[in-house]
């Protein structure tokens, strides 16, 4: 207490000198309207930057969130699209069920591989999702593989970068169709095999699904055309895809589930059978 009143004391004349300062600028402040104004608007300048620069911190830190908003939009939209075909002879009776035939899921990529033969990757849903096997898999930029095993919370994909994976595709511009597989060579393109010598098809063609599977619907982006082989042995060409995805760059992603494939594979089984 001793030190405070010795400080007083001692700096009696400066702290006077302040006091009277900030008197004066009070009064001057409260009389004028002018210098009002002006203390307010730099005080307010000065508030906005700080809050400026508090709201930079925190959009940083809500971009996580952001984008997983901004994916489950793009799966209710994609879900949308997916079922466009359905829709428009169905919404003039009900405009619900259009919408009821595929749905989707979205999910995000925690571990890839592309530089082995067989390349699968992992995402974070599994059965607790709706995730089953055989179920496809896409993102903004095309296919990116099948449900290959699932737990209660994760699952396996089989991805397009993979020697077993064996996809119905077609050249979009023809509607000639093939089979899409990986050499294993290049994590950049795959190849549509089996398509007839008859196809008018070029390089620079859009490669896309082709439908004829319950996994994925029609015309889902693949790649295009970079270049055109002619097996000579078979008489089709195989077709080098350059693909739209980057492989080697996953996130969001999207499971594509089909609610009537149930239905339809029990009966080609049925049939199948039938017939043996």
């Amino acid at each position: 207490m001793q030190q405070i009143i010795n400080f007083i004391f001692k700096n009696s004349t400066r702290l006077l000198f302040l006091l009277l300062l900030i008197t004066s600028l009070t009064l001057t402040i409260q009389s004028h309207s002018y210098h009002r104004s002006t203390i307010v608007n730099s005080a307010n300048s000065a508030t906005g930057s700080v809050y400026e620069e508090i709201n930079k911190v925190n959009t940083y830190f809500s971009l996580k969130e952001q984008n997983d908003k901004l994916a489950r939009e793009n799966a209710s939209l994609r879900k949308i699209l997916f079922n466009k075909k359905d829709s428009v002879s169905t919404l003039k009776k009900d405009s619900l069920k259009g919408y009821d035939k595929i749905d989707v899921i979205q999910s995000r990529v925690i571990n890839n591989s592309y530089n082995v033969p067989e390349n699968y990757l992992t995402i974070n849903s599994g059965s607790l999702q709706g995730i089953k096997e055989d179920m496809g898999v896409v993102n903004s930029q095309g296919i990116v593989g099948i449900v290959e095993k699932t737990s209660p919370k994760y699952a396996t994909i089989l991805s397009v970068l993979n020697v077993k994976s064996q996809i119905n595709a077609k050249v979009k511009r023809s509607n000639h169709f093939g089979s899409l597989i990986w050499d294993g060579k290049n994590a950049g393109y795959v190849q549509l095999i089996d398509v007839p010598r008859l196809a008018s098809v070029k390089k620079g063609d859009t490669v896309v699904t082709g439908g004829r599977s319950t996994i994925f619907p029609e015309n889902i982006p693949v790649g295009i055309i970079d270049k055109i082989y002619t097996d000579t042995e078979t008489n089709y060409f195989t077709l080098n895809i350059r693909l739209f995805n980057d492989m080697t760059n996953l996130n969001h992603v999207y499971i594509i589930t089909n609610k009537e494939s149930a239905e339809i594979n029990k009966l080609e089984k049925e049939t199948i059978k039938a017939n043996e």
